[in-house]
């Protein structure tokens, strides 16, 4: 067993065989997953666990050189959007409707029970060199 870090064996493994510019996506609930891409639910109740809960765990663990976040999150959700920009530099916002089209390309949708509006980020992997 691991002594630390994520215990999910599904989400350490996408974090391992992430290279540069590879995205994955924190999603809320109900964000549409593509049948194509690979879907880690974590989703227990609604609420549980929370968008930010994992948000920190995955930042713990992978290199972000960008993130891209829906611009109705500002109006809609704005204490999620303060963590986010709390926590990355380079933040880019797109509709919700672009952000749901750039999901085909993410290597896994990690879906939290978040229920609050616009909870869905996309992180696209840096380097560590």
């Amino acid at each position: 067993m691991k002594k630390y870090g994520i215990l999910n064996s599904s989400i350490s493994k996408v974090l391992a065989d992430l290279g540069h510019t590879d995205q994955i996506i924190i999603a809320d609930c109900g964000l549409p997953i593509p049948d194509h891409v690979k879907k880690i639910d974590l989703a227990l109740k609604l609420g549980s666990p929370s968008f930010s809960e994992v948000f920190e765990v995955i930042l713990e663990n992978m290199y972000v050189e960008q993130a891209v976040i829906a611009n109705e999150i500002t109006e809609h959700n704005e204490q999620l959007e303060n963590i986010i920009n709390n926590s990355i530099n380079n933040i880019n916002y797109v509709s919700h409707e672009e952000l749901k089209k750039q999901s085909n390309v993410a290597k896994a949708i990690i879906r939290t029970g978040e229920a609050t509006p616009y909870a869905n980020v996309i992180l696209q992997a840096g380097v560590n060199f």
